[in-house]
């Protein structure tokens, strides 16, 4: 599995949402650009992919800008990379459930099956809210 660049700056951007989640303030994407040291035409890119998942709000305006639609507890890591990444499996053999025509003689597969569910397991076991306390 490799997340991509995407992949891991959509989690920074979602962490930045995280924690601006209590105040009343939206964040502009220029200010989490700066902060994120991340450009600006990137994250837009990857914003479009997020809104998809309706993961946010949207104010225009001057003090317009985003926040989290839920709070942090409600986003998955897992729902945030795959939201922007196209592929996550190890290998091509787990995209999806019954995928590989030699899954059942193949001496690898189960370790590329169990190294799949494991990252899944964790990346659906892990929330914004574990990670924002320590931003």
């Amino acid at each position: 599995m490799k997340i991509t660049t995407k992949g891991r700056y959509a989690v920074a951007v979602m962490l930045e949402l995280a924690s601006n989640y209590d105040k009343e303030e939206f964040l502009s994407l220029k200010d989490i650009s700066e902060k994120e040291e991340i450009s600006l035409k990137y994250i837009e890119k990857i914003m479009l992919d997020l809104k998809k998942k309706d993961f946010f709000i949207t104010s225009r305006g001057q003090d317009g800008g985003y926040k989290l639609k839920y709070s942090p507890d409600k986003y998955r890591l897992g729902d945030i990379i795959n939201a922007v990444e196209k592929e996550l499996a190890p290998a091509s053999c787990v995209k999806e459930e019954n995928s590989c025509p030699k899954q059942g003689i193949c001496k690898t597969y189960p370790i590329w099956k169990d190294l799949n569910d494991e990252m899944t397991k964790y990346l659906n076991s892990k929330t914004l809210a574990d990670y924002v306390k320590n931003k």
